[in-house]
């Protein structure tokens, strides 16, 4: 099956987690807006508008489906790439932690727009700073910590124990992310999850992840995504 991904053209975003796992199963994928325009995206939704409209990108077309929402793709992706358990209760177990790393997504994001997307940066430079800071503090520990306790009961090198899923692509794009984002405060905690870091590592060093990120189907960072350098949040 070609699957089409419809997502922004000039941005990793939550875009991203889908491609890597389409990425790493050697999936036969089109990114359609990379070719064809974001006016792609648009007409798309336009074209599904009248019985299932998705709510926005990321959206997946696989054959007669059409899905939107990066956890629920993966979910749906997740064991047809071979990146997911066949047990039913694994299956969900996967979800959840996708569904976890959503909410660390928002959160990374709120660090430079925390109070409304519509303003620019520049415009909240306190709030960011104070919710940076929060965030630092508070968030980071908790959501890695989890990920770095469910490591090491896992079993296995991967969170669910020895086999990749695509749960591990979604981690790994999560420390690349605070790496760009985040360079010095990252470098300071990354000592307080060497699991998490181990894991990344490994995820790097797999041959398809490894060409792709070498190659121009990998979209660079940027200051339009959900990671954005801010030299004022990077204390």
């Amino acid at each position: 099956m070609r699957y089409e991904l419809y997502y922004w053209p000039t941005i990793q975003g939550r875009g991203e987690f889908i491609r890597l796992a389409l990425e790493e199963a050697g999936a036969d994928y089109v990114d359609v807006a990379r070719q064809r325009g974001r006016e792609a995206n648009v007409a798309f939704m336009e074209r599904r508008a009248e019985k299932h409209p998705p709510f926005a990108p990321p959206i997946l077309k696989a054959g007669k489906h059409v899905i939107a929402q990066t956890a629920l793709i993966l979910h749906w992706l997740g064991p047809r790439l071979g990146l997911a358990p066949k047990n039913e209760a694994e299956r969900l177990w996967a979800h959840q932690l996708q569904l976890t790393i959503t909410d660390l997504v928002v959160e990374i994001h709120d660090t430079h727009h925390p109070v409304t997307s519509w303003l620019y940066f520049e415009e909240q430079i306190p709030s960011a700073q104070r919710r940076t800071r929060d965030f630092w503090r508070y968030r980071v520990p908790k959501f890695l910590g989890y990920f770095e306790k469910v490591l090491q009961r896992s079993g296995g090198p991967w969170l669910l124990g020895r086999r990749l899923c695509y749960v591990d692509l979604s981690l790994f794009q999560i420390i690349e992310g605070l790496r760009y984002a985040f360079p010095k405060r990252m470098k300071r905690f990354e000592k307080k999850v060497p699991g998490v870091i181990a894991l990344h590592d490994r995820v790097a060093m797999r041959p398809r992840i490894a060409a792709y990120l070498k190659s121009d189907r990998r979209i660079p960072f940027s200051q339009w995504g959900i990671y954005r350098y801010f030299e004022q949040l990077d204390g």
